[in-house]
């Protein structure tokens, strides 16, 4: 395997958990992001794992701060991606924001680097063109809590070399992911495919007035015994991705009329409600509502 170096471009929840999981199986990983603020947030958001690392699969501070030791930060994209033989784009769910930066760091990266998005709902061939290599192009999809829920889905266009996709199905495995292989491009992939149509489902009753958020998530949990329901999910995944999604969509596509409820999710972003990583969304975190004992008692 050839993947030595690898940068991580965006910082946010799951570009931060992706970056400490690589540095964390041993690979040397660069984080980028657009600012010095980005990235000091970034710096305590990936320490703030440790918790969870120790907590949840029984990690060690030594090996944690191996894994801190692994990772370097920069916000010159040039200098982040120069030695990077992996490239994992975990920015913005935007068209226009990722082209543009594809279109940059085809300029500076070396002309061996694969170049793989973390996109939910966007497929690689809609980018390729603009990585200048879509032979080395290929969608890698994680869900959150990686070091939890460890699969990563992994998608080609049809210009994909096969020989690249198997390395990168093996650089899944090496940093403790089960690689889920589609054989074909599919927006939403296996995961989201599933889920999203719950997530809207929830969120069309919640926008209608039909039931509030709680009590949509009781009924989905009472009734299938999931341990969470649409709204603890979003606040997982993200209100300002959900948001990105919602909004692309209702400009896309204006007789969906999705724009009611972009307006609503928009409303919690400016009262800084951003789900779990800003400690409040649906619910309140590090100990949302939805886990205590009454919660199912209607």
């Amino acid at each position: 395997m050839t993947i030595k170096n690898v940068t991580v471009a965006g910082s946010g929840v799951l570009g931060s958990q992706i970056a400490f999981q690589a540095a964390f199986k041993g690979f040397s990983v660069t984080v980028y992001d657009i600012n010095e603020d980005a990235i000091n947030t970034a710096k305590e958001r990936i320490k703030g794992l440790r918790h969870a690392y120790k907590n949840d699969i029984a990690a060690t501070d030594a090996e944690f701060e191996q894994g801190l030791a692994n990772i370097s930060y920069s916000w010159d994209l040039e200098k982040a991606v120069a030695n990077a033989d992996l490239v994992i784009e975990a920015i913005p769910e935007r068209p226009d924001i990722k082209k543009d930066f594809y279109q940059k760091i085809a300029k500076f990266a070396p002309k061996e680097a694969i170049f793989t998005s973390n996109s939910s709902t966007l497929v690689p061939s809609m980018f390729m063109e603009d990585t200048g290599r879509p032979a080395q192009f290929l969608n890698m999809h994680f869900a959150n809590q990686v070091w939890l829920n460890n699969t990563a889905e992994i998608m080609g266009s049809p210009k994909t070399d096969p020989a690249i996709y198997q390395e990168i199905v093996d650089f899944a495995r090496n940093i403790g992911m089960i690689p889920i292989q589609l054989k074909k491009e599919q927006p939403g992939y296996i995961l989201n495919s599933l889920l999203i149509p719950l997530l809207s489902a929830g969120e069309d009753l919640w926008v209608k007035g039909v039931a509030d958020p709680q009590m949509i998530d009781r009924t989905w949990m009472a009734a299938t015994g999931a341990p969470m329901g649409p709204f603890a999910i979003l606040d997982v995944v993200g209100i300002r991705t959900a948001y990105n999604i919602t909004l692309a969509e209702a400009q896309a596509h204006p007789e969906a009329n999705t724009q009611p409820l972009a307006d609503a999710l928009k409303k919690l972003l400016d009262e800084g409600k951003l789900g779990m990583e800003s400690g409040e969304g649906f619910y309140h975190y590090p100990n949302p509502e939805f886990k205590q004992k009454d919660f199912l008692s209607i």
